[in-house]
């Protein structure tokens, strides 16, 4: 027997908000149908227009706020509710920190089934937590100033009824919103944006249609070292031909403050990935550099680095206090990417085996290491559930595993690798709460009990949470 949907699409309800959905979104019921409002707050009440409904929910449009939280702010960007950079913006920063910290603890329970006892309840001493008594959840780190914190952006370009279009897409679309400013990004950004936009307008330069693969111009990408100030500027195109190229480099090498690199990237391919494989220097520098801590690193217009570097020395000074090297140990660096968490590990170990999949990362690696004289790490190319059993078989072990691995999280087979090492310690840095409680199970499973979980926001006004856990052998 089928169920009976009790919402239609395009009328109005009244609900009221019990819950937040992960990407912040409100979460009311009509006669226990389940309804996303994106927008609205726990303990409101609300008036919605239902525009999208499935079998088991529906999406429903924000029409009035009836009964307002305490927690609503208003947010700082005039286009934040057409814009999908931000989702938070109208709770107040306190109502973003606990709402990331819930949503850890909601995964935990939920997928991981694994039990939290909250760091309020009782206080971590010594590094030293009963398992039995369930995982110690921290308060999520926050940022002094949540605004202005990312060190890079990159933004599609195009056009609509002949008016040129950059900014961020709109929610669930590939629709431009074009913006002028934006509150997360550093202020250099918006202005080499403005600058960009009057070079393509001045000489009639065609914007990418990505519909068609056809025009020039498909991406900005702006990067800033927050301790050095150095400003690398790339322009993404469709074709190697670039007209008006003079006056482009002009335009942005005369009004940019701290420019040292401004680079043509070419990706002739229709597709989502931003940036190709070919780089052209049109001025300057091949890189630019910055520092996390007391290391400095080289990046290339391809290279990964953590956008928020305030927040990035905060969650690798937390890995390493989870790690408790003494100098006497080997460690893992399962995902090391260029390096970064390596470099941060070798301060106080004994060695340093880095692992990550991408070639030209490891290069990157490498070259840090030596350029911050670090002796005790060594980078290896290759898939991290591949190369660390290889290590293993070779005889060589490590007494703590950091993984840091992408969204999808880690390889069950790279997860049973590891708990048959029989390491003291894994650090799990994870940029997904779902997939790290799936692999918190896993781990469970094989012997290694979670006990310190603790969130740091390295992304303000968005959804996102990064974890640091501490997990240690049964």
């Amino acid at each position: 027997m089928s169920r009976i949907i009790p919402v239609e699409k395009n009328k109005e309800y009244t609900l009221d908000i019990s819950s937040m959905g992960y990407e912040g979104e409100g979460v009311g019921k009509v006669k226990d149908f389940t309804i996303f409002v994106p927008g609205a707050l726990v303990k409101e009440k609300v008036k919605v227009k239902i525009v999208k409904v499935n079998k088991n929910f529906a999406f429903g449009k924000l029409i009035e706020v009836i009964d307002k939280s305490q927690h609503r702010s208003e947010p700082v960007c005039g286009i934040y509710k057409r814009c999908g950079g931000c989702q938070l913006q109208h709770f107040n920063y306190q109502a973003q920190l606990k709402f990331k910290k819930q949503r850890v603890q909601d995964c935990i329970n939920r997928i991981g089934k694994l039990n939290i006892k909250d760091s309020e309840e009782k206080k971590v001493k010594d590094n030293t937590v009963n398992s039995d008594e369930g995982i110690i959840l921290h308060d999520t780190i926050g940022m002094e100033t949540p605004y202005r914190y990312r060190n890079k952006v990159q933004l599609p370009v195009g056009g609509r009824d002949g008016e040129v279009q950059i900014g961020f897409y709109a929610p669930r679309s590939h629709e431009i919103i074009h913006m002028d400013s934006c509150s997360i990004q550093d202020e250099i950004a918006d202005k080499v944006v403005l600058l960009m936009k009057s070079w393509i307008e001045k000489y009639s330069i065609e914007p990418y249609n990505e519909e068609q693969h056809s025009g020039l111009i498909r991406h900005i990408m702006v990067r800033r070292g927050f301790k050095t100030g150095e400003v690398m500027v790339v322009i993404v195109t469709r074709t190697e031909e670039l007209p008006h190229r003079e006056e482009f480099i002009k335009l942005i090498a005369e009004n940019i403050k701290g420019i040292k690199s401004i680079i043509q990237n070419i990706n002739n391919k229709k597709t989502n990935v931003v940036l190709g494989e070919n780089n052209i220097t049109l001025w300057g520098s091949d890189i630019i550099s910055d520092y996390i801590g007391e290391f400095k690193f080289n990046i290339s217009p391809l290279s990964f680095f953590q956008v928020n570097p305030v927040q990035t020395e905060t969650l690798y000074n937390k890995a390493l206090e989870y790690a408790n090297l003494t100098g006497d140990e080997t460690v893992f660096d399962a995902y090391c990417g260029t390096g970064t968490i390596s470099l941060f590990l070798s301060q106080k170990a004994k060695k340093v085996y880095g692992v990550e999949i991408v070639p030209q990362a490891i290069e990157n690696a490498k070259v840090n290491a030596v350029q911050n004289n670090i002796k005790n790490a060594e980078f290896i190319v290759g898939q991290s559930e591949k190369v660390i059993p290889a290590l293993i078989e070779e005889g060589i072990y490590a007494e703590v595993v950091v993984v840091d691995p992408p969204r999808k999280g880690c390889e069950r087979i790279l997860l049973e690798a590891i708990a048959k090492m029989k390491p003291k310690r894994i650090v799990y840095v994870s940029c997904d709460p779902g997939t790290l409680a799936r692999d918190l199970a896993v781990l469970d499973e094989l012997g290694y009990g979670t006990k310190e979980i603790q969130p740091v926001d390295m992304f303000p006004q968005t959804a996102h949470v990064e974890c640091v856990v501490r997990i240690e052998s049964k």
